[in-house]
């Protein structure tokens, strides 16, 4: 699903109208789809108090249209709707629907209902996608007024929530509050990225006229499960272990065996056919099979994929099997972890075949030669940056993590939880990542895109079993059945 920035979404909207769906219709089509998951949202509108209030410009012409489409086909036991600004600074289609909103008798007001403690519903329209810096002024005092007078009520928000910047997370801003959020067409930066997409409800997207075809030059995607599951159709009876590939693991010096360890069983537990590992663990897992750490570019030929980096340690003996296997190696690579430090003092992009980074915030500054403040501060930048310079698909750890190629598409996951806030949850990834691409080395980016997901819906699986603090990373790919088969189900 495409996320489309402001400038975007209103090149879209032009474009829609002069192809020949007038604007008025728009915010027809979009007041229809907010009032219908309102219904979904609080159940027949008969019985309600609800309260619109909008501002003057095409947020607030959809909140009147909305306030018509109540009053004329859902008859609420109590509807106000209140005008932000004076009648005369409404124009446009905004101007046309506070017309059509007067025609059906239903009075507009300039003042908040005395009786806001018996409200139970709110329609934010005070605010969309065209505010230029903060709230202000009446605006700002509407959205203060959401948040702190309807005790009761359920919040929907229009768009987004007022006052909310849509390409940007500015959490010093004031926004209102919401329960539900309904936006039109596609989403915007801020339903989907953090810290603002935990501030906007429940997100729903509805089509409203707009051809997908406006979108196709949009660099920045959500990911959705309907995408993956293809990769987990059912097996061939016939098939056998050569039939899902071979993942070499490079990792686990003296102690920092436990990760490769968990990357290794990830690796199987996601499908991977055979999985070795290249080690210094005295012992592994009957599942897993063996090779020596410093001689692990021995092991290379008849690989699928060669993932390097859990527990490998910062050593200059570890530098050296690094460039070995980058030069050795023909087969999808996975680079992790400790590799990834050892990569950022080495001049290297991927050439032969695809390969994968996936750094948490610091390795990624180490990589770019900047902070992590600066690296947090621009993540998408900084994820397109780096997989352009190494022309390499870089997964880019973090809430909301961000899958980046070399061509400039970002992909944004939407799974995940603070319960994988643990040592050893990025050695899972790496199993899960690896092991996929595995069986699908002719589609790696889907491969990792579909990891990345499931990774995080085991982790949401397991904080609702264990709990936010009781779930341990080696114990995520025990909800990787759960996950596949929700992802199969969609």
């Amino acid at each position: 699903m495409k996320v489309l920035t402001a400038t975007e979404i209103r090149e879209v909207d032009r474009l829609t109208i002069e192809a020949g769906i007038p604007g008025v219709i728009l915010m027809e089509n979009a007041a229809q789809s907010v009032v219908e998951e309102m219904v979904r949202l609080c159940g027949p509108i008969r019985g309600h108090h609800v309260v619109v209030i909008c501002g003057k410009g095409n947020n607030g012409g959809d909140g009147l249209a909305i306030a018509r489409i109540l009053a004329v086909r859902h008859n609420p036991a109590a509807l106000h709707v209140m005008l932000v600004h004076a009648e005369a600074e409404f124009t446009g289609d905004a101007a046309v629907n506070l017309k059509m909103l007067k025609a059906a008798g239903v009075p507009v007001h300039n003042k908040l209902p005395s009786d806001a403690a018996r409200v139970t519903i709110v329609v934010d329209a005070v605010l969309g996608t065209g505010i230029i810096g903060p709230a202000r002024g009446a605006a700002l005092d509407a959205i203060r007024a959401i948040n702190s007078q309807f005790p009761w009520a359920k919040v929907v928000a229009v768009d987004l929530p007022s006052g909310m910047a849509s390409d940007s997370n500015w959490t010093e801003r004031e926004f209102a509050r919401a329960d539900l959020t309904v936006t039109f067409t596609a989403p915007k930066r801020c339903h989907v990225l953090p810290p603002n997409c935990d501030s906007i409800g429940t997100l729903v997207v509805k089509q409203i006229g707009s051809p997908e075809s406006l979108m196709e030059s949009v660099r920045l995607s959500l990911s959705e499960p309907v995408e993956f599951t293809a990769l987990f159709a059912a097996r061939q009876r016939g098939a056998h272990k050569g039939s899902f590939g071979h993942v070499l693991f490079v990792g686990g010096a003296a102690g920092k065996t436990g990760a490769i360890k968990m990357s290794g069983l990830s690796a199987l537990r996601i499908g991977a056919g055979l999985v070795t590992v290249a080690s210094e663990a005295a012992e592994l897992a009957p599942d897993l099979m063996g090779h020596n750490l410093w001689d692990a570019a021995a092991a290379t030929p008849g690989k699928t994929v060669i993932a390097v980096g859990p527990g490998l340690a910062k050593s200059h003996e570890a530098g050296v099997l690094l460039v070995q296997l980058l030069a050795a190696s023909t087969v999808p690579m996975v680079i992790d972890a400790d590799a990834l430090n050892l990569l950022a003092d080495i001049d290297w992009k991927a050439s032969r075949a695809p390969a994968v980074l996936t750094p948490h915030p610091g390795e990624m500054a180490r990589l770019l030669g900047r902070s992590v403040e600066d690296v947090e501060a621009d993540r998408l930048g900084a994820a397109q940056k780096l997989a352009k310079k190494r022309n390499a698909i870089v997964v880019l750890k973090g809430q909301r993590t961000l899958i980046a190629l070399p061509d400039g598409l970002v992909f944004i996951n939407p799974t995940g939880s603070p319960a994988m806030a643990k040592g050893g949850s990025g050695d899972v990834l790496t199993g899960l990542i690896a092991g996929l691409i595995a069986q699908h080395p002719k589609n790696v980016e889907l491969a990792v895109r579909a990891a990345v997901y499931l990774h995080g819906l085991c982790g949401e699986l397991g904080a609702q079993d264990k709990t936010e603090q009781g779930l341990l990373a080696s114990e995520l790919v025990d909800y990787l059945p759960g996950a596949i088969r929700a992802l199969q189900s969609v």
